[in-house]
């Protein structure tokens, strides 16, 4: 199992006395108490924006005790909750990328395309623009645009186009209008292909109301500025944009800075992470037919060797 995977990546580094792990993404808590079960002497420090999804992991891991600290923030937030909880390094970081399976099934949050639901998508309800807003006063052109690079959807244009037309003839409030709309709007070769049509497109709008890309942008680097030497990071992406962004940032630290030519290289110019897995790792067969939605996750891991140049 990749969670399995995941543990095994980090178990040198939480095996050390007074270990602090950081589980970036708590959802409903089932990676932090996987944590806890295997590695009872660290202490865990949880994120979440989603305040429903703290409610119901704080009783999943009441068991836990003082063990467990757990923080409503985005993830970027990072270096903030760690100040703020007096923690210079961790020793382990885990990021799970995916929407949880509460935000899925949850009707009410409008993320899944399978169900009516409000149009919301909105992780914190308690700000931001939901996905509506989003659909109902964006330009067209910048419509084009997020769903193009968030969603890599082909048809864009064809589905923007449709719902600017409908969005005059009436705003936008569920999802199975919006559905509706890009379902009539494709031409018939694109739905045959890449499961339900709508798929890409709300991809697009949970990532553009959530900031998820550039939240990730600034997250993943904090978190590796976050590491002690021999700690080690590990994350689950679930979509091509968030598993490059990921491995840039690994390749990025993972290579020499020296100019060409110096015949040693000092300390400042020398890698500071090493790479855990060849590429991305990806989950087998029996997991996926165990659980379709850990089909398009991609594991990567990195260990930090040295600290950051003066």
């Amino acid at each position: 199992m990749m969670l399995h995977r995941c543990l095994d990546l980090l178990a040198p580094a939480l095996e050390r006395p007074g270990a602090v792990v950081v589980d970036c993404t708590l959802g409903l808590g089932g990676h932090s108490e996987a944590l806890l079960a295997r590695f009872p002497e660290v202490r865990l420090v949880a994120l979440d924006r989603d305040k429903e999804a703290l409610r119901l992991s704080a009783e999943r891991l009441a068991p836990y005790g003082e063990s467990a600290t757990l923080v409503h923030a985005v993830y970027d937030e990072l270096p903030e909750v760690l100040d703020r909880l007096g923690l210079a390094r961790v020793q382990g970081v885990l990021f799970d990328l995916g929407v949880s399976s509460m935000q899925l099934d949850e009707a009410d949050r409008g993320f899944a395309y399978a169900q009516d639901a409000p149009l919301d998508m909105r992780m914190d309800q308690s700000t931001g623009t939901s996905a509506a807003e989003v659909l109902n006063t964006y330009p067209p052109g910048e419509l084009v645009r997020i769903l193009r690079a968030y969603g890599e959807e082909k048809q864009a244009k064809r589905i923007v186009s449709a719902v600017v037309r409908e969005r005059e003839r009436e705003p936008f409030t569920t999802s199975a209008r919006l559905v509706e709309v890009i379902r009539d709007a494709l031409p018939q070769a694109a739905k045959r292909t890449g499961g339900n049509p709508a798929k890409r497109t709300f991809q697009a709008l949970r990532i553009e109301v959530n900031g998820e890309l550039t939240v990730l942008e600034r997250a993943i680097p904090a978190a590796v500025r976050a590491l002690d030497v021999g700690g080690r990071i590990a994350v689950l992406a679930y979509h091509s944009l968030e598993d490059r962004l990921v491995k840039q940032v690994f390749a990025a630290g993972a290579a020499g800075t020296a100019p060409p030519g110096l015949p040693v290289v000092p300390e400042r110019y020398q890698p500071r992470l090493k790479l855990l897995t060849r590429g991305a790792e990806l989950p087998t067969e029996e997991e996926i037919a165990e659980n379709r939605r850990a089909a398009p996750a991609r594991l990567r891991g990195a260990l930090r060797i040295r600290e950051d140049a003066e």
